[in-house]
């Protein structure tokens, strides 16, 4: 395993794992423990997943320390406000069945997330959380919220792959010591990017398949990464990335596949946000 340091200090592991869409809760809590078994140990879960309860369960399961174990949960928009964020840290500690939260992030940048942001920076100072974040804002909302406030995101957790390497979100990151998370970091298997033949030659070339070839490109950037799968031998797959090293020339050849090296982040139309507004995992 590789890691990175982040901002405030924090050291995680650059390979995670997520469970989004994962919703069946058995298979839910079946998948974290094997992961936790192969050796992920970032865990990335979060309110409006609905499945906190059954990470929780795993991680109690698994006989790991808690202390071994980076976990993610985040802050849904209907919570994005300063009381909501407490309670729903408060809920998320309750469903989860731990103590603490390792990493706490902004779901979405709607609602009133700068008060939001304003609880989140009292629970880290309080050492109730030992890192705050966000996850998809764009590189406008992230510059901003930098600006305004005492406390720096460790990360932003947006969508990259191949096809969508967000590169501009990426610079601005960087450029404020922000690390990158990529969810979905297969494109779901749209647009053919298992079929490339680009990285199926590199792949051919390596001896290995191509998601483990778009994961070992993220992890070379230094985006980290929290693929999904609830194959025990495609989470064993995703997991041995780390025997090889493509070149420079290969990354660069990857760079080349983006469709959108223009993006500075997601789009942000009406139907989306009023979509975003009237989802509430505390209602389910």
């Amino acid at each position: 395993m590789e890691y990175k340091t982040l901002n405030n200090g924090l050291t995680v592991p650059v390979l995670g794992f997520g469970v989004y869409q994962i919703w069946d809760q058995e298979e839910c809590e079946k998948a974290v423990l094997e992961a936790l078994k192969i050796g992920y140990r970032l865990i990335d879960t979060a309110a409006v997943y609905y499945n906190e309860e059954a990470v929780g369960r795993a991680i109690k399961k698994s006989g790991i320390p808690r202390e071994e174990i980076i976990l993610t949960s985040k802050l849904w928009v209907t919570d994005a406000t300063y009381e909501g964020a407490y309670k729903a840290y408060e809920r998320s500690l309750e469903k989860l069945d731990v103590d603490y939260l390792d990493i706490f992030l902004i779901h979405q940048p709607y609602n009133d997330y700068y008060s939001a942001w304003r609880a989140m920076e009292e629970l880290y100072e309080a050492k109730k959380v030992k890192a705050i974040g966000v996850s998809n804002f764009s590189t406008g909302r992230l510059t901003d919220l930098i600006l305004n406030n005492q406390v720096k995101p460790v990360i932003d957790q947006i969508e990259q792959h191949p096809y969508k390497q967000r590169q501009l979100q990426r610079e601005t990151a960087e450029y404020f010591d922000v690390a990158v998370e990529a969810w979905n970091p297969f494109n779901q298997g749209k647009e053919g990017i298992f079929e490339d033949e680009l990285l199926l030659q590199f792949a051919h070339k390596y001896q290995k398949s191509v998601p483990q070839i778009i994961l070992r490109w993220q992890t070379q950037i230094g985006v980290i990464t929290i693929p999904k799968s609830v194959h025990p031998e495609r989470m064993e797959e995703n997991f041995t990335i780390f025997d090889f090293r493509l070149t420079e020339e290969e990354i660069a050849a990857i760079t080349r596949l983006d469709k959108a090296p223009q993006s500075t982040g997601p789009r942000e139309h009406r139907e989306l946000v009023e979509n975003l507004h009237q989802i509430d995992p505390n209602k389910q």
